[in-house]
C-alpha cells in the first residue's frame, strides 16, 4: 500500500484543473497580450480565472494579482507595505516566531535596511495571544504578518480578531494563508484581510502559480521590472494554463470544502489518538484550533530522517517540517517556538492527509509509525541513556 500523507508540501494536481488547462497548452497558446485572436482569447480566459478566484474569497476581481505561488506573494506584500511604512515614516513590522521563511527571511532582509521587527511568541500551542499581538503596535508600525494556518503543526491563528485590531489601529494587515486557502474557510472581508498570500499546489492546482490579494486602495509595490502585466503590477508574460487551472481547483476545494472538512478531521483524530499511544510522544500544535489534514508529532531518542526513510520504505510519504527546509540538519524553528528542546524536535513527524485518504490508510500509518520507531529506539544512544536513567525523559 502507497500512501501519500505530505499534502502541506504539494498536493496532486485534480483531474478538472488538468483538463481545463490543456487547452490552454495545446489550442488556445497565444500571448495574452497580444491584440489577434489567439491571444485574445488567452486574456478572457485569464480574466475569467481572476474572476472565480475572487468569488471564492469574497473578493473584486481587480484585488486579485497573479502571481508566481505563495512566497512572491508574501514578498510582494510585505515590501509594499514596508514601502508605503517608510513614505509615512513607519518602519515598525510585527510578525511572530512560526512564519514562513518566505515571511522571515523577507523580515530579516528589511531589518538590515533598518526597520525594527516585533516577533511575537506563539506558546506551548502555537497560538498568537491576541493581547500581546495588541500590545505590540506602535504609533510606528506599518504592517502585521501572521499566517493564517501554520504549515509545519497546522495551529489555525485568530486572523479575524486580529486583522479587526488592526483595522482599529490603522495598520496593514497580511496574512500568508498557503496552508488555509481551499481547506477552512476564508474570507477576505469578514477576516479583516488586507493582503493575502496563496498558493495553487495546495490545493490541487498547478506549481508555478499563485495570488495576491490586495485590497482595493493599497497600491502594490512591484518586484520584477518588464512589461504592463497585472496592470503593471507584475510584469512577465502571464502562465495562462497555470493561471486557468489554479481557479478550476479553487473552485472545485471551495466546493468540497466542508464535506472534505468533516472526513478529514474524523481520519486526523484517529491518527492523533493512534499516535499518542506511543510511549513518549506528544502532539505538537494546538489539538483542536488546526488544519483538518494536519497531524505533528514529536517522539523522544529518535531521528527525524531515519523515521520518514524507513516509513518511505514502508510505502508513506511524509515529512519532518516544511519541504522548504527538507534538506536542513537543523531541527525546525517551528518546533523550537513551541518549546520542543533540540533533542525531541529532532524527531518530529509531519503527516498531512489528502482528500482520498481512509480509515485503512490511515490505521497502516499508526501501525507503521509505531514499529519504526520501537525499531530505531532498539539501537539508539540517545533511547538507552534515558531508559538507563542516565537523562531524564522529557515527553
Amino acid at each position: 500500500m502507497n500512501i501519500y500523507a505530505d499534502n502541506a508540501a504539494t498536493t496532486k494536481l485534480s483531474r478538472k484543473a488538468l483538463e481545463e488547462m490543456l487547452p490552454y497548452l495545446e489550442e488556445s497558446y497565444g500571448n495574452p497580450s497580444s491584440l489577434y485572436s489567439l491571444g485574445q482569447k488567452a486574456r478572457e480566459a485569464i480574466e475569467k480565472a481572476r474572476a472565480v478566484i475572487a468569488r471564492c474569497m469574497c473578493a473584486s476581481a481587480r484585488e486579485i494579482t497573479f502571481t508566481s505561488g505563495g512566497s512572491e506573494a508574501d514578498n510582494q506584500a510585505i515590501l509594499t507595505a514596508a514601502e508605503l511604512g517608510r513614505k509615512a515614516g513607519k518602519k515598525h513590522i510585527v510578525t511572530d516566531l512560526i512564519e514562513h521563511h518566505a515571511v522571515l527571511r523577507t523580515l530579516a532582509k528589511l531589518e538590515r535596511e533598518g526597520y525594527e521587527i516585533t516577533y511575537l511568541p506563539v506558546h506551548e500551542n502555537g497560538i498568537v495571544r491576541i493581547e500581546e499581538l495588541e500590545a505590540a503596535i506602535r504609533e510606528d508600525t506599518c504592517l502585521v504578518t501572521v499566517m493564517y494556518a501554520n504549515n509545519e503543526i497546522g495551529t489555525i491563528q485568530p486572523v479575524r480578531e486580529i486583522g479587526a485590531i488592526c483595522r482599529k489601529r490603522g495598520v496593514l494587515f497580511h496574512t500568508d494563508a498557503v496552508q488555509a486557502v481551499g481547506h477552512i474557510p476564508v474570507n477576505v472581508a469578514e477576516d479583516n484581510i488586507d493582503m493575502l498570500s496563496a498558493s495553487a499546489h495546495k490545493f490541487h492546482g498547478p506549481k508555478g502559480a499563485g495570488f495576491l490579494y490586495a485590497r482595493k486602495g493599497i497600491r502594490l509595490s512591484g518586484l520584477i521590472e518588464g512589461g504592463a502585466q497585472e496592470r503593471g503590477k507584475r510584469a512577465g508574460t502571464e502562465n495562462v494554463a497555470g493561471i486557468v487551472g489554479m481557479a478550476a481547483a479553487l473552485e472545485e476545494a471551495v466546493s468540497n470544502r466542508e464535506a472534505n472538512a468533516e472526513k478529514l478531521t474524523a481520519l486526523r483524530d484517529r491518527l492523533i489518538k493512534g499516535l499518542a499511544a506511543i510511549p513518549h510522544s506528544a502532539l505538537n500544535g494546538d489539538a483542536e484550533k488546526r488544519l483538518p489534514s494536519n497531524v505533528n508529532f514529536c517522539f523522544e531518542g529518535i531521528e527525524g530522517e531515519s523515521l520518514l526513510l524507513l516509513l518511505d520504505d514502508r510505502g508513506i510519504s511524509a515529512s519532518s517540517g516544511s519541504a522548504c527546509t527538507s534538506g536542513s540538519l537543523d531541527p525546525s524553528h517551528v518546533l523550537l517556538a513551541i518549546g520542543r528542546v533540540h533533542d525531541v524536535a529532532h524527531g518530529s513527524l509531519r503527516l498531512t492527509l489528502g482528500d482520498d485518504a481512509d480509515e485503512t490508510q490511515v490505521d497502516e500509518i499508526i501501525r507503521a509509525t509505531s514499529d519504526v520507531v520501537t525499531y530505531l529506539r532498539g539501537f539508539s544512544p540517545i533511547w538507552r541513556d534515558l531508559t538507563t536513567g542516565k537523562k531524564e525523559f522529557i515527553l
